[in-house]
């Protein structure tokens, strides 16, 4: 298709506005908000240590510790205020949530509240930018409670507490040698590439689908001394190849940076995990449920894949506070229902006596 005739991104909602007639455009007025943030965001990082927000000193602040207990870079500082900017003005929300803030946001109330709740990862995988490697940012849509709407009283925690399944969109930015928009309003997903002459992003990714199969995994192999039986089997017999279980080699990725791994499986397949184990017992995983599980869950099933924590659907787990953490598996449909299946099943027992091994006496 000739660049002249691609979609951008408003036309992309304007259609999709389209297949309902009682819309008001909110929605759509919404996520062109997030995607400005985005196209704000894509700029600092394109630039770098080059940037004139360095030399102005909007980057001083940063080395305090979020709620999640990490240290914020000032880019996570940065990036969290732009989204809160280019959105809290615009009438169409009732608070936000974002990673780097410990509890919701509340419109002021200089500004109309609306119907919408804003939950975003506002720079995910900050921790690679001295490395240059692919970052990005995470945005998921809910409904507020309709007594909130109705009364306009502040957003409580609980407002944020919804299944993954009640998202009303989700997307990610992900910039690196191009940045890229990909998003879903619940009829699939498309992918927007920025066109730095337009200023514009423009639609170069319909119908976005996962394959069913795939011969690629990612995993931090580090942690292997914490995984869970189901994992450790599955690793296993990928590792063990085209002799193994499985009949088949497969290759490993791990770039420690969800929306890049997100972003890979989308575009060709392969699962993800980072699942539940026992490092910290006191924690059910490393991911947040609100800010990455769930709406890169939503995107992957949308694309056709399946997101899951290897015992249940992702999308189904009732979040029980803004900023819990959970195991994730998602990507090719095939090979999340097999990590699903090893959970199901009951243990191998582990033993050294040859009789009961895996190989054992009645085995070639």
């Amino acid at each position: 298709m000739p660049l002249s005739h691609r979609w951008t991104l408003t036309r992309y909602l304007i259609e999709e506005r389209s297949r309902f007639p009682e819309a008001g455009g909110a929605l759509n007025a919404l996520i062109l908000d997030v995607s400005l943030a985005c196209k704000a965001i894509a700029r600092i990082v394109s630039f770098g240590e080059l940037g004139d927000a360095f030399s102005q000193g909007q980057l001083s602040r940063g080395g305090e510790v979020n709620v999640q207990g990490e240290v914020q870079k000032p880019l996570d500082v940065l990036s969290n205020e732009i989204f809160i900017r280019m959105t809290e003005w615009n009438g169409h929300l009732a608070g936000m949530a974002s990673e780097e803030m410990d509890e919701p946001r509340q419109i002021g109330h200089a500004y109309r509240r609306g119907k919408y709740l804003l939950v975003f990862d506002p720079l995910d995988g900050s921790s690679n930018i001295d490395v240059n490697v692919s970052v990005g940012s995470i945005f998921s849509i809910l409904r507020a409670p309709e007594e909130a709407v109705a009364s306009g009283r502040d957003v409580v925690e609980a407002d944020f507490l919804q299944p993954g399944t009640t998202q009303v969109a989700a997307g990610y930015a992900i910039y690196g040698p191009t940045t890229m928009l990909v998003l879903t309003v619940g009829n699939g997903v498309a992918g927007f590439t920025l066109n730095p002459n337009l200023g514009e992003f423009v639609l170069t990714h319909p119908e976005i689908r996962i394959p069913a199969d795939t011969h690629e995994f990612a995993i931090n192999t580090s942690n292997a001394r914490f995984w869970e039986p189901p994992v450790k089997r599955y690793v296993d017999e990928c590792l063990a190849g085209r002799g193994g279980p499985r009949g088949k080699d497969f290759n490993m990725r791990w770039i420690a940076s969800m929306v890049a791994e997100a972003h890979r499986i989308l575009m060709r397949g392969g699962v993800f995990m980072y699942p539940r184990d026992t490092k910290d017992p006191a924690k059910q995983g490393r991911l947040r449920l609100l800010y990455e599980a769930n709406p890169v869950g939503f995107i992957v099933e949308q694309a056709g894949g399946r997101a899951s924590t290897g015992r249940q659907p992702v999308l189904g787990v009732r979040p029980s506070a803004l900023h819990q953490r959970i195991g994730l598996v998602f990507g090719s449909r095939n090979e999340v229902e097999r990590v699903e299946r090893y959970h199901r099943e009951p243990a191998k027992r582990e033993t050294d006596a040859p009789l009961f091994a895996e190989r054992s006496l009645f085995r070639d």
